[in-house]
C-alpha cells in the first residue's frame, strides 16, 4: 500500500518553477531517495510534503486522503538540511516541548526522549544547550527531535551532515530498525553514493523535473553496459577475440565490454578454452551518480537540440 502519492505538483518561485509536474508514490516501510543537485526542487517538494508550501497545482495523498497539513503532521517527523534548533533553550526541555507538539503526553514524550538518547549516546546532554554542541552533536540532537514522537513518515533532508563515520553508522542502522518497524523514509541527499547503501526505491530530479522513478537495483540493471571485470594473469595479445573488447588491461586485472550478443558464459568458456585461470568474474554497475550525470547531459543535449530546431524553424 502506498502512504504517500504525490499527482502532477507544480511550484513557481517569481515565475521559475521549482517544481515541474512531479508525480511518484511511495510505498509503507520504504527507504525512499529523493535525489539530485543543490537547486534542484528537492526542499520544495519536501515542504509540500511536509505542508509548508501549498503546490499551485497538483495535490498529495496521505494513507489514501487528501493531504490535510493539520491532521497529518503528528505523523510526519521532518529533518530539514538547515536546522531551526533554539540555541539557548536546553535539550531536553527543547524536545520535550517539540514532542507534545506532536501530541505527546509529558509522561511518553520523556520516556520515548530517554530511549533514544541511550541508543545514540546522549545520556550526559539534558541540561546541554545548543549552542555548546559542535555540528555532528546538533545533527543527532535534530534527528531525535525528528522521530522521538514516532511518526509513520520520516523526512531526512541531508541527515549524515557534519556526522563522523561512526555516528554516521550510528543513525544509518537506526533507520533501517526504523523501516523494519513498519516507517517510511523519505531519505534526501544530493550523495549519491549513500543513496545506493541506504534505499530501495528512488526518484530523481533536476530543474523541478522528474528523470528516473524505480527500484534502485533495476535502474542500474537498466543502464548497465555489459562491462566486465576479471582477475587473470595473462598477456594482452592472448586475447584476440571477438567476444569482447578491452577497455583496461594491468597485469593481474582486465576490464572488457561484451560485444554484439555475446553472453557472460561464452567469455569463461573462452578462458578455460584458452586454459587461464580466472581468480573472479565481476559485472561492473554503474554508479546511481554516472546515471545521473548521464541522463543530465542527455537530457541537455536534447534541450540544445530542440531549441535551435525551433530557432531554425
Amino acid at each position: 500500500m502506498d502512504l504517500l502519492v504525490l499527482n502532477s505538483l507544480k511550484k513557481n518561485f517569481s515565475g521559475q518553477k521549482a517544481v515541474d509536474d512531479v508525480s511518484f508514490s511511495i510505498g509503507e516501510g520504504e527507504i525512499f531517495g529523493l535525489l539530485g543537485p543543490n537547486g534542484a526542487g528537492k526542499t520544495t517538494l519536501l515542504r509540500m510534503i511536509t505542508g509548508i508550501f501549498r503546490p499551485d497545482e497538483g495535490d498529495i495523498l496521505f494513507r489514501g486522503l487528501p493531504f490535510d497539513a493539520e491532521a497529518h503532521s503528528r505523523h510526519i517527523g521532518y529533518m530539514p538540511e538547515e536546522r531551526g534548533l533554539y540555541k539557548k533553550m536546553k535539550i531536553g526541555e527543547q524536545l520535550l516541548f517539540l514532542a507534545q507538539l506532536k501530541g505527546l503526553s509529558k509522561k511518553e514524550a520523556v520516556n520515548n526522549i530517554g530511549i533514544w538518547f541511550d541508543k545514540l549516546g546522549m545520556n550526559t546532554w539534558w541540561n546541554k544547550k545548543v549552542e555548546d554542541l559542535s555540528k555532528g552533536m546538533s545533527q543527532k540532537l535534530q534527528f531525535v527531535a525528528t522521530v522521538a514522537h514516532g511518526p509513520s513518515l520520516i523526512i531526512l533532508d541531508e541527515p549524515f551532515s557534519g556526522l563522523d563515520p561512526v555516528n554516521a553508522n550510528l543513525i544509518k542502522e537506526e533507520i533501517f530498525q526504523l523501516a523494519k518497524n513498519g516507517a517510511t523514509i523519505i531519505f534526501s541527499t544530493h550523495r549519491m553514493e549513500q543513496v545506493e547503501e541506504i534505499c530501495n526505491h528512488i526518484v530523481l530530479i533536476n530543474k523541478g523535473q522528474k528523470m528516473l522513478d524505480g527500484n534502485v537495483h533495476q535502474i542500474k540493471q537498466d543502464f548497465k553496459e555489459n562491462i566486465f571485470e576479471i582477475g587473470v594473469n595473462v598477456m594482452a595479445e592472448q586475447l584476440m577475440t571477438a567476444l569482447f573488447e578491452v577497455i583496461r588491461f594491468k597485469k593481474d586485472e582486465l576490464i572488457i565490454k561484451l560485444v554484439h550478443d555475446t553472453k557472460n558464459n561464452d567469455v569463461l568458456r573462452y578462458f578455460i578454452e584458452k586454459e587461464i585461470d580466472i581468480r573472479y568474474f565481476r559485472e561492473i554497475l554503474p554508479t546511481l551518480n554516472e546515471i545521473f550525470i548521464r541522463q543530465v547531459e542527455n537530457t541537455e543535449t536534447a534541450r540544445t537540440f530542440l531549441t535551435q530546431n525551433d530557432h531554425h524553424e
